[in-house]
């Protein structure tokens, strides 16, 4: 057994940092002038996805990585792109991340999931177990999509009842979810945040369907090489947790690439564990970017390492009692150069045209004049972008007074 590649290099904390944030695209000011799809590509070839969440206090989760990178944009470019005519789709979705909008040219290289996925395997137990135990209720959902399509869970479950079916909705939502992680259907669009089924030849370019499949091996070396592009820097288990891959995959891929030079090993200050390097990483020596982060921004989504990274303990508190929470509902962590500042309660009161800010915490050590000021104007881009026309700040919060002073 060959010995291990050694260690090529040691990188301090602060660089590891200021390397992760500019791999995310979050290093430099936003762009300026009218925003089109293109800008939209450019941010998802360095993201690689968007995770879809139906969460949506200030807006739907898959919206604000965009804006964090971008500024205020049109979101009907990301509609069009995931939802729109086959013509004009430049992103499908599927299981990436958890539930995730993807560039085209990934789906060849997610089709070995899509395989397991058809026997039973890499998707949540329950519903392989309901998929592989009820066969003819799968195929049924399965010939309604291809006969009745593009159709919702809801619409089978309706039709079948009409006519003496003898499914319910659970049965027929669970079938098309198998179906759907199989890579049987796909979404053909969505109404307010239902998915809405068709065949994937209806839905997806001929190109992409009709462009050969990688072996398994080659498709998870290229999914690690890409979460390695996102990350810049990152952990095996960091780089597993991109696309979701199996511990054993993903440690065989990530062999590879270090074998092959497409990544390098290296030691972070303070990682417990060997880092990984994209040698095609910027390494700046300043980032100047400022930005609100999402629960699902790829910068964050991953807790430990964003402990790791930045030092800051986060945790989404949507589903802890509200006498429990130590933060807030809905809280977005405020990036600012390269490090994590401060962070927000917040929620979007469209009926009184209003963003409330209902708390706000800065982290240790900041200058809160600095960090004020930075994340007020955040707060203004954010409101103005989602069509509200005021801010209110709470009393909650170490930052809430010098974020009401800045305000003044």
């Amino acid at each position: 057994m060959s010995a291990p590649p050694p260690i090529l290099d040691r990188i301090s904390a602060n660089e590891a940092r200021r390397i992760a944030v500019a791999a995310q695209g979050l290093a430099a000011a936003r762009p300026s002038g009218r925003l089109d799809r293109r800008h939209l590509m450019r941010v998802l070839a360095r993201t690689q996805l968007l995770q879809i969440d139906s969460v949506s206090v200030v807006a739907r989760a898959h919206y604000l990585p965009l804006f964090a990178r971008l500024g205020p944009y049109p979101t009907e470019i990301l509609d069009r792109a995931a939802w729109g005519p086959k013509r004009d789709r430049s992103l499908f979705e599927y299981w990436g991340h958890e539930a995730s909008l993807l560039p085209l040219d990934l789906q060849p290289l997610l089709r070995w999931r899509m395989a397991r996925a058809s026997r039973g395997q890499d998707m949540y137990s329950g519903l392989a177990k309901f998929g592989l135990e009820n066969k003819k209720i799968v195929k049924r959902a399965l010939d309604e999509v291809r006969a009745r399509g593009p159709i919702s869970a809801g619409e089978i479950e309706s039709a079948t009842k009409r006519s003496g079916g003898w499914w319910g909705w659970d049965e027929s939502k669970r079938a098309l979810e198998f179906l759907f992680w199989a890579g049987e259907i796909t979404t053909a669009t969505r109404r307010g945040f239902e998915r809405v089924y068709d065949l994937p030849e209806r839905v997806l370019p001929a190109a992409i369907l009709n462009l050969p499949t990688p072996r398994e091996d080659e498709a998870h070396r290229v999914l690690v090489q890409r979460a390695a592009s996102s990350f810049g820097i990152a952990t095996e288990r960091d780089l597993r947790d991109y696309f979701r891959l199996n511990p054993e995959d993903s440690k065989r891929a990530v062999a590879q690439l270090v074998e092959d030079g497409a990544l390098q090993k290296v030691a972070v200050e303070g990682w417990r564990d060997a880092a990984y390097l994209d040698p095609l990483a910027a390494r700046p020596k300043r980032v100047n970017g400022a930005a609100l982060l999402a629960p699902f921004d790829p910068l964050v989504w991953e807790r430990d390492r964003t402990e790791r990274m930045f030092g800051f303990r986060y945790r989404i508190e949507i589903y802890v009692p509200a006498h429990k929470r130590t933060h807030g509902y809905y809280v977005l962590p405020f990036l600012l150069r390269d490090r994590l500042v401060a962070r927000v309660d917040v929620k979007s009161d469209r009926a009184h045209g209003t963003l409330r800010v209902h708390g706000a915490w800065g982290e240790a050590g900041i200058d809160v004049a600095v960090v004020a000021s930075a994340l007020l104007a955040e707060l203004r881009a954010l409101a103005d972008w989602i069509g509200l026309e005021k801010i209110t700040i709470g009393n909650k919060g170490d930052l809430a007074q010098p974020l009401k002073r800045a305000a003044k």
